[in-house]
């Protein structure tokens, strides 16, 4: 038996079926087309924002890149919750102006900041929620001085004005203190003699601390492996202990609070 198609009377008959069919695909195709089109554009945008982000936030000259998802964003919530005790919506709202802090100073200052975006936004948003006792503080191991600057605009929010004291050798990398005075300044006001001082040396050293012991310090921030005992001294009662990565045993005098990201939260003891 011929073919359905094959047969003229069958295409005779079938023509104008097989028009709306070509017409219907026709149009269908044409839409599709424009659907791509569009879609093509969309994504050379996306290209385009991306780069230029990436230019803002990614790894180049930092310790990681500056782009955090929501899922990170979610859990340092909740770590920031557990440490604070904050039940409702400051948390958040902290650490979202502390991320914009930390693209600030980094975007203005010489250098950048040491630890991932999730440890220095949990910082930035700790220290206020903990209320430390005093505007006293007191960074072991700076960097740049960039994470200060930042630290002091967020206590200045809580009506908190920074006394600045920074203990750093400067002299383990290009760091200069000219550098980190002029990173300070990006706090407000940080980079002048009264608002910010640096010891400079080592915290090991009796004669840095003889130096600082003048104050007691309602939040400490301890980079690196120093004496944790000798930093309990310098607390004021209540003060906010804030402990890296590389931070020793704890000692009697400090209590734990949780952690952070990659620190560890203290308190001091209250006074008796």
């Amino acid at each position: 038996m011929p073919s359905l198609l094959s047969n003229r009377l069958a295409k005779r008959v079938l023509r104008p079926a097989f028009a709306l069919v070509e017409q219907r695909m026709e149009r269908v195709t044409t839409t599709f087309q424009a659907d791509l089109d569009a879609l093509h554009h969309e994504v050379a945008d996306l290209r385009r924002q991306s780069y230029g982000l990436g230019l803002l936030l990614d790894q180049a000259g930092r310790d990681g890149h500056r782009m955090p998802t929501a899922t990170q964003v979610d859990t340092l919530v909740r770590e920031v919750r557990a440490v604070t005790g904050d039940g409702g919506d400051r948390a958040r709202h902290d650490i979202t102006v502390a991320y914009r802090h930390l693209v600030a100073v980094e975007a203005l200052g010489a250098g950048g900041l040491a630890g991932t975006v999730s440890d220095v936004c949990g910082r930035l948003a700790t220290v206020p929620l903990l209320a430390p006792p005093n505007g006293d503080v007191l960074e072991i191991g700076t960097l740049h001085g960039l994470f200060a600057a930042a630290l002091q605009r967020m206590l200045r929010r809580d009506g908190v004005e920074a006394r600045l004291t920074i203990v750093d050798p400067l002299d383990t990398s290009p760091t200069r203190e000219n550098m980190v005075r002029g990173n300070l300044a990006l706090g407000g006001g940080a980079g002048t003699a009264d608002a910010a001082r640096i010891a400079r040396g080592g915290f090991g050293d009796a004669d840095v601390r003889e130096r600082i012991a003048d104050r007691r310090y309602g939040v400490i921030v301890v980079n690196g492996d120093h004496d944790l005992a000798a930093v309990r001294d310098l607390a004021a009662p209540g003060a906010v202990v804030v402990l890296g990565p590389d931070a020793g045993a704890r000692p009697a005098g400090l209590t734990g609070l949780g952690r952070v990201a990659d620190s560890v939260y203290c308190r001091a003891a209250a006074a008796s």
